[in-house]
């Protein structure tokens, strides 16, 4: 191993009911009424799946370029001073480092969003040797493009990365890439996130099984 690349959300912070929130308000301005668990199961697919989604499933009319941006203005509202890192998250950054390890953010969510997120989190983009978002790739979670454009930012291939992931989506890119797969449950279950393809599962970063390093 000689990289390891992070999802954000869930991951670095725990910003799901953040982003949940703020979609139900945006919703709300435009006179629906939805539930923060409408949104699960598009966790970690990008905003325009998030928002989207639950949008479809309700019949709901979107200006998507609009309402997104407005979803992210009320996001950045709500997260100043509230959102943290996970337990064990800065720790473990710095841990990496000591190892002599490539780090790279792989973030299915717009630019705007990451931004926000590494400033609350209190690591700059320069904290990272890359840092890849939403805006970079075409084909979201699921499919496998992501974490590869990471591996190219970090010129290593596939199979010398660990990824951090939280949700089955994010795993299953992380696989189709080729990288190995550390899951953490803040999102989904043990059982789900093997089931999906996880090498292996760990409650946070502050718990990482020793063997999903020692490789």
């Amino acid at each position: 191993m000689r990289g390891v690349i992070f999802d954000m959300d869930g991951v670095l912070v725990l910003s799901e009911p953040f982003i949940a929130e703020a979609a139900i308000r945006m919703f709300a301005e435009k006179g629906f009424t939805v539930r923060e668990e409408e949104f699960r199961p598009f966790i970690g697919m990008g905003e325009d799946r998030f928002i989207g989604g639950v949008a479809e499933r309700r019949g709901i009319a979107l200006d998507s370029a609009r309402d997104k941006a407005r979803t992210y203005e009320i996001y950045d509202e709500i997260i100043r001073g509230q959102l943290r890192p996970t337990a064990g998250a800065v720790d473990f950054i710095r841990a990496c480092r000591s190892r002599g390890l490539k780090l790279a953010v792989a973030s299915g969510a717009d630019r705007v969003k990451v931004d926000a997120n590494l400033r609350e989190l209190g690591v700059p983009r320069s904290g990272f040797d890359a840092v890849i978002d939403g805006d970079d790739v075409t084909r979201k979670k699921p499919a496998p493009d992501i974490f590869l454009a990471a591996c190219r930012a970090l010129a290593l291939s596939a199979v010398e990365c660990l990824v951090v992931e939280d949700a089955l989506s994010g795993v299953q890119s992380a696989k189709a890439a080729g990288a190995r797969c550390l899951a953490l449950t803040t999102s989904f279950e043990a059982r789900a996130l093997t089931a999906a393809g996880a090498d292996w599962t760990a409650p946070d970063l502050a718990h990482v099984p020793a063997e999903a390093l020692d490789w």
